[in-house]
C-alpha cells in the first residue's frame, strides 16, 4: 500500500481515470443549482443530473473529478472519528458508454495495482444487490470481482437497504450497486458478521452505482434507454486507511488546522476526550464555514436556508472556543490555515480570503452579543426562580427566543447549584424539530425526476429576469444563486438595495416582451473563451470544464449553462414577480412564477 498525502491521493484518483479517457471536470458549487431538493450538494451526481438523464455533456461520456460536499444531518456526531461536515467526493461516470464490466475493473485496478493504491487484494471485500420482486440478483457484477481473482467468499449479497440507489424521487432512474470494503482487522463480532455490520470490522471505501432502471410511476421497473455508472469514494475516509489512522482528524488533512488550535487554545488535542472533541468540532466546522463563504454562489450567514446551516456552524465553533479559552475573534485564523491548505485546489476560497474573514469576524462578534444577551436573560431567570429548577419551558426559551446554548445553560445552572429540566427542554427541542423540520423534508421529493417541463420554463424564466435586471438597474447585477421548483423561481443576486416597484415592473415587461416574441432558445457548445468573446454571462466560470453550453435567447440574453430550458419562449406564460426582499448583506431575492394564458 503506497504512503501518499491527501494531495497526492486527489491528484492520482484523476491521473488513474484521465488515463482512462475520462474528462477531468471542476468541483461545482456547494449549492446545487436549480436544484429545490436538497440545500447542498451532498454528491457528486447532483450537478450531473441533466446528463444521467440523456443530456449530451460537453466534456463526452466518460467524466472524472473531486466534488465538494456538505452534509449536516449528523452534524452532532461530529467530534468521533470518522463524521464530517465538509467532505470532499471522488467520483467517476460513464453517462452511456461503459458499464458494470469496464467500472468493476477500473475500480479493481486502481485499487490493488502498484502503479496506483497497491492494496492487498484479500484486504479487500464486496457487496453485490441479492434480487427481489423488481430486479434480479446481480450475479453479473459478482461474477466480474471473481474474473479479476476475488475469492467468493469475499463477495456478499444483501438487499435494497444496502445495494441498491435510489429514485431520488417517486419516480426515475435507480439500479444495484456493489460496495468495495476494507477489512479493518479484528475478530468478526458474531456468526452474522458481513459488510453490512456497524461492528467496524469492515469499512466502505468506494461505490459503484449502475443505473439500469427507471422505475414508474405505477411502481413498475422498466430498463433505462441510457444505462448509467456513478461511482463515489470518499477522500477523507480513504485516506484515513491509506496513512493507517484511526481518525480521519489525525491524517495530514488536520494537522495543520489542529496547530494553529492548540497554539490559540494554549492546549493539547490530546489532553482529554472532551478537549479532543473540542478541538475536532472547531476544526471541521470551521473548514466546512471556509468553504461555505468562500462558494462561488456567495453563502453568507442568515436565519434561512443554507445560511441558517452556516450560521449554525459558527456559532458552534464559537461555543467550542470558549470552551477551550480562544480569545475572540480567532475563527478566521483558523480560516486562514484552511484557506492556505485548499487555495491551490480551490481557488475560489483564495480568492474569497478578505470576505471569509470580514463575514467570520462580523458573526463570531454577533454571537458574542448573544450569550452576553443570554447571560443576562439567566439572570432574570434567576431572580423570579422559586426553588432550584429551571423549567424546561424556561431552557428552551433561552435557546429559541435568545439563541443560548443549552450547554451554557447546563454549565451556569451546576455552578449556582440549579438542576435543570433535561427531559422537558429535550421534549420542546423535540417539537421544534418536528415542525421545522417538516418543511425541510419536502426537499428531498424531488432529486432526478425533479427535471420536468415546468422547471424548465422556470430555467428559462430566469436567464430572461437576469438579463432585463441587468439592463434596468445596471451590470453590477450579478447571479449568486437560484432555486427552482415546479411552481416559482427564486433568483439571488449582488445589488446594494431594494429594488423599487417601478423596476420590478420595468423587468416584468421586458421580461413578457421577450415571451410575446416567441424567440427560440438556441443551444451551442464551445470553449469558455469563445463564449466570453461572444458576449455571454458566466457567473460560475470555476465549474465548467473546457468546453460549455451557452444558451441564446436572441436579443434577450445569452449564458453558459447546463440546462434544461424550454424550445421557445412562447411556451412560458405570463410572467410575474411575486417578492422581492433582502437576502443578505448585499444581496437581493426575488420570488417569480409563471402563470399560464
Amino acid at each position: 500500500m503506497k504512503e501518499l498525502t491527501s494531495f497526492e491521493f486527489r491528484q492520482l484518483y484523476l491521473d488513474f481515470f484521465a488515463s482512462k479517457d475520462h474528462a477531468i471536470i471542476p468541483s461545482a458549487s456547494l449549492i446545487p443549482e436549480n436544484d429545490p431538493t436538497v440545500l447542498f450538494t451532498t454528491a457528486g451526481m447532483h450537478p450531473l443530473v441533466p446528463y444521467l438523464l440523456g443530456a449530451k455533456h460537453p466534456e463526452g461520456k466518460r467524466l472524472v473529478n473531486v466534488q465538494k460536499c456538505v452534509r449536516t444531518g449528523d452534524i452532532d456526531e461530529v467530534g468521533d472519528a470518522s463524521h464530517l461536515t465538509f467532505f470532499e467526493m471522488l467520483g467517476n461516470w460513464s453517462l452511456g458508454d461503459y458499464f458494470k464490466k469496464e467500472s468493476i475493473a477500473y475500480s479493481f485496478e486502481f485499487l490493488t495495482n502498484d502503479k496506483w493504491l497497491g492494496l492487498e487484494k484479500d484486504s479487500l471485500f464486496f457487496t453485490c444487490f441479492e434480487g427481489d420482486e423488481d430486479a434480479p440478483k446481480d450475479t453479473e457484477s459478482a461474477a466480474f470481482w471473481m474474473s479479476h481473482g476475488v475469492d467468493e467468499s469475499h463477495i456478499y449479497y444483501l438487499g435494497k437497504k444496502d445495494n441498491w440507489w435510489g429514485p431520488a424521487g417517486m419516480t426515475g432512474p435507480c439500479g444495484p450497486d456493489t460496495e468495495i470494503f476494507m477489512d479493518m482487522g479484528g475478530e468478526p463480532c458474531g456468526p452474522g458478521c458481513d459488510p453490512s455490520c456497524s461492528c467496524g470490522k469492515y469499512l466502505e471505501i468506494w461505490n459503484n452505482v449502475f443505473m439500469q432502471y427507471n422505475k414508474k410511476a405505477d411502481g413498475t421497473f422498466e430498463p433505462l434507454s441510457q444505462q448509467n455508472v456513478d461511482t463515489g469514494m470518499g477522500l477523507d475516509r480513504t485516506i484515513t486507511i491509506l496513512q493507517g489512522k484511526s481518525s480521519v482528524y489525525d491524517t495530514d488533512i488536520f494537522v495543520d488546522v489542529l496547530a494553529k488550535i492548540a497554539q490559540l487554545s494554549g492546549k493539547k488535542y490530546d489532553a482529554d476526550m472532551d478537549t479532543t472533541k473540542s478541538f475536532r468540532i472547531i476544526a471541521d466546522h470551521v473548514r466546512c464555514a471556509t468553504f461555505m463563504l468562500g462558494d462561488i454562489n456567495g453563502i453568507t450567514p442568515s436565519n434561512v436556508d443554507q445560511g441558517y446551516v452556516l450560521r449554525r456552524l459558527i456559532r458552534r465553533a464559537v461555543r467550542f472556543s470558549l470552551r477551550l479559552g480562544i480569545p475572540e475573534n480567532s475563527l478566521q485564523k483558523i480560516a486562514q490555515v484552511v484557506i492556505g491548505q485548499f487555495g491551490e485546489v480551490y481557488p475560489e476560497i483564495g480568492r474569497s480570503r478578505e470576505h471569509i474573514i470580514k463575514e467570520l469576524n462580523l458573526e463570531e462578534g454577533r454571537f458574542q452579543r448573544t450569550i452576553k444577551q443570554g447571560l443576562k436573560e439567566f439572570d432574570k431567570l434567576e431572580a423570579r426562580m422559586e426553588g432550584n429548577l429551571i423549567s424546561g419551558k424556561d431552557a428552551f426559551r433561552l435557546y429559541d427566543t435568545f439563541g443560548f446554548p443549552i450547554e451554557f445553560t447546563l454549565e451556569l445552572a451546576h455552578e449556582k447549584g440549579f438542576e435543570v429540566d433535561q427531559k422537558g427542554f429535550d421534549e420542546a427541542f423535540a417539537k421544534h424539530q418536528e415542525v421545522s423540520g417538516a418543511g425541510a423534508d419536502q426537499r428531498f421529493k424531488g432529486g432526478l425526476a425533479d427535471n420536468g417541463e415546468a422547471t424548465a420554463k422556470l430555467h428559462t424564466a430566469t436567464h430572461l429576469m437576469q438579463a432585463a435586471l441587468r439592463k434596468v438597474l445596471g451590470e453590477e447585477v450579478a447571479q449568486k444563486g437560484s432555486n427552482i421548483t415546479a411552481e416559482r423561481l427564486r433568483f439571488d443576486f449582488a445589488f446594494g438595495r431594494k429594488v423599487e416597484k417601478e423596476e420590478q415592473n420595468e423587468v416584468e415587461r421586458i421580461v413578457n416582451e421577450a415571451i410575446a416574441a416567441g424567440v427560440d432558445i438556441v443551444c451551442e457548445e464551445m470553449s469558455v473563451e469563445q463564449a466570453k468573446d461572444a458576449g455571454a454571462i458566466g457567473l460560475f466560470d470555476s465549474k465548467y470544464g473546457n468546453v460549455v453550453k451557452v444558451y441564446s435567447i436572441d436579443g434577450y440574453s445569452k449564458e453558459i449553462c447546463g440546462g434544461p430550458h424550454a424550445n421557445n419562449t412562447s411556451e412560458l406564460g405570463r410572467f410575474k414577480i411575486k417578492k422581492e426582499q433582502s437576502s443578505s448583506a448585499g444581496v437581493r431575492r426575488i420570488k417569480a412564477v409563471l402563470i399560464d394564458e
